[in-house]
């Protein structure tokens, strides 16, 4: 685990990591004719100690994510201070809102009017505006037969009236959209195509509010699939941070 590495080791292993990572996303931007500034690297830190992010920070990381509240508040206090935007990236339930509102900037796994309503309600009390994508489960789309997996997300027809919502509650600003390459129906295995349809769904979704251009899409193993469907921001975990330990 990483906390048995010497600081100066791990951060050593970290530069290098990032380093292939961003050289990744440089040559898919090439390959897709699109400039690198277009794309954010998310680092997902779950599991992972809060000396990691520490050292993140230090080599240049300005986002995290993290998709697990009982870890992601304490780590975030632990690194309250440095220049960090917290993304949360799991699903999350309504009693967690008003601790996840505290910490996070942005919240990539609205799928549902009642998370909404908790999430607006945590943000006008903490004082703070929280940025909103909606994950769309593109296992669950129309016709297909198919629900939503363990991963969440809402099918990608209830979009219109999940992003009227946010729109208009107060305390928070539809972002974009999120989803996660499905491991079940038409898109299994495609990630190139699911992500494609994704982007089909957020130019619907400009069309009634131009402000919603996040799309976050990609991970480790398909992050170039990602680029090429025009993902604004990837969530990159193990090409960066190695093997996940165990939660214990």
């Amino acid at each position: 685990m990483s906390e048995q590495v010497p600081e100066g080791e791990r951060r050593a292993e970290l530069a290098a990591s990032l380093a292939r990572v961003e050289e990744r996303i440089a040559r898919a931007c090439r390959a897709a004719g699109r400039e690198r500034g277009d794309v954010t690297l998310i680092v997902v830190t779950k599991t992972f100690p809060a000396s990691d992010v520490r050292l993140l920070a230090e080599l240049g990381v300005r986002d995290v994510a993290e998709n697990r509240d009982q870890e992601a508040a304490p780590k975030a206090e632990a690194c309250a201070g440095l220049p960090l935007r917290w993304h949360f990236v799991g699903q999350l339930q309504t009693n967690k809102a008003r601790s996840v509102a505290a910490y996070a900037d942005a919240v990539h796994s609205v799928d549902r009017e009642r998370l909404v309503g908790a999430l607006s309600g945590a943000a006008v009390r903490a004082g703070r505006t929280l940025d909103c994508l909606l994950q769309v489960a593109l296992d669950a789309e129309a016709g297909t037969a198919g629900a939503a997996g363990p991963r969440g997300g809402a099918a990608p027809e209830r979009v219109p009236e999940l992003a009227d919502a946010v729109a208009a509650a107060e305390g928070l600003r539809l972002a974009g959209l999120m989803t996660v390459a499905p491991l079940s129906g038409p898109y299994a295995g495609r990630p190139g195509e699911a992500f494609e349809r994704l982007a089909e769904i957020s130019t619907r979704l400009r069309a009634g509010h131009p402000a919603a251009n996040m799309v976050s899409a990609g991970m480790s193993a398909d992050l170039e699939e990602a680029v090429a469907a025009g993902a604004t921001h990837v969530r990159v975990g193990s090409a960066v941070l190695g093997v996940r330990p165990r939660l214990g």
